[in-house]
């Protein structure tokens, strides 16, 4: 048999598919594994080039792989499906992933490590509690508001609709109803305990990493955001510049443009959802102290007076974004601009 350079894995729940090529390109061999096949198979290989999708379980599968010497590259999915032919098979995306991973444009995703992923978990549970809690609350909000007692919008508010539903003397509750919402307050509570202890477990892995705890000294980056970027990017030297930063991220304007005339759009939201989110609400939160008063960058505050404010907010994100970047690359810590004015 000819000796294989080249493997794309077609990753999958049960069975996965390979297609394995030799220097020449000609195809050595096209097969389906089962799961405990697929480790066995690639011990037996002498060292070569493996391409998988970045898709649910593959860092598990790359740093596996990569045990017994081969080079694994991931790639995202969107990028690999241009090189797939006509109909989708299993055995179509193992071939264009092995016509990917060979191109010389293409762009790879850093494989993670344990300790990586470990962190990433640690963030999208605290993000799903908090998905719950807002659902829980929502629905509380909703049910109590039927009844004729209403609430205004926020965490706070609904701790006042607690103690109106343990307030055992409120009569304009019916007992099958306040047992019911009972439950939900008990979830919210449960939720909201736990999304602390999570929280504090973030704080102190922030502390414990001197990168982590510089990105805080900018404005509207608190823990959560500098665990999230230190999680989330392995290797911010990648990036050649800032805004190829923020573009990862999918918080710059969509470009289409053509025939020398530049357009540009609404921001991409291509990238990191979960960090664009958090970027966004921590610049929403600066914007909103400088309504009361605090001084802001002049560039933002003339910005404020002649766009809306969430467009100002995406902006501002951006420019942390950037100044994210700056300090992982170049290190140190962040200085205010040194015009100031208020809003």
């Amino acid at each position: 048999m000819e000796k294989i350079t080249t493997i794309g894995l077609d990753l999958a729940k049960s069975v996965f598919q390979v297609h394995a090529i030799a220097e020449d390109g000609s195809v050595v061999t096209r097969r389906a594994l089962r799961r405990s096949q697929v480790l066995e198979f690639f011990r037996k290989l002498e060292p070569c080039l493996v391409g998988l999708e970045a898709c649910a379980s593959a860092h598990y599968w790359a740093n596996s792989i990569i045990q017994f010497g081969h080079t694994v590259r991931m790639m995202p999915a969107a990028y690999v499906k241009a090189y797939v032919k006509r109909n989708k098979t299993d055995a179509a995306d193992a071939e264009a992933i092995c016509e990917a991973v060979t191109r010389p444009t293409m762009r790879f995703v850093p494989i993670k490590t344990r300790d990586e992923q470990a962190a990433c978990i640690v963030l999208k549970t605290r993000e799903l509690f908090v998905r719950q809690r807002s659902q829980t609350a929502n629905a509380l909000r909703a049910h109590m508001a039927e009844m004729g007692i209403i609430a205004a919008a926020g965490m706070t508010s609904i701790a006042k609709l607690i103690l109106v539903l343990r307030d055992n003397e409120d009569s304009r509750l019916p007992n099958a109803a306040r047992a019911a919402l009972l439950e939900m307050a008990d979830q919210i509570e449960m939720l909201t305990a736990r999304i602390e202890k999570l929280d504090a477990t973030i704080g102190a892995t922030v502390k414990a990493d001197a990168a982590a705890r510089r990105l805080t000294s900018i404005p509207g980056v608190g823990p959560l955001i500098a665990a999230t970027v230190r999680a989330s990017v392995q290797d911010p030297s990648s990036f050649k510049t800032g805004r190829d930063f923020s573009a990862w991220i999918g918080i710059t304007p969509r470009a289409h443009s053509s025939g020398g005339k530049e357009r540009v759009g609404k921001i991409s939201k291509q990238g990191s959802k979960q960090l664009r989110t958090l970027l966004i609400v921590g610049a929403t939160s600066i914007l909103k102290l400088a309504r009361r008063g605090a001084k802001l960058p002049a560039w933002v505050v003339s910005l404020m007076a002649r766009r809306p404010f969430k467009v100002a907010a995406v902006a501002l994100a951006n420019k942390i974004a950037r100044t994210i970047w700056a300090l992982l690359v170049k290190g140190g810590v962040y200085q205010m601009p040194a015009i100031m004015m208020k809003a």
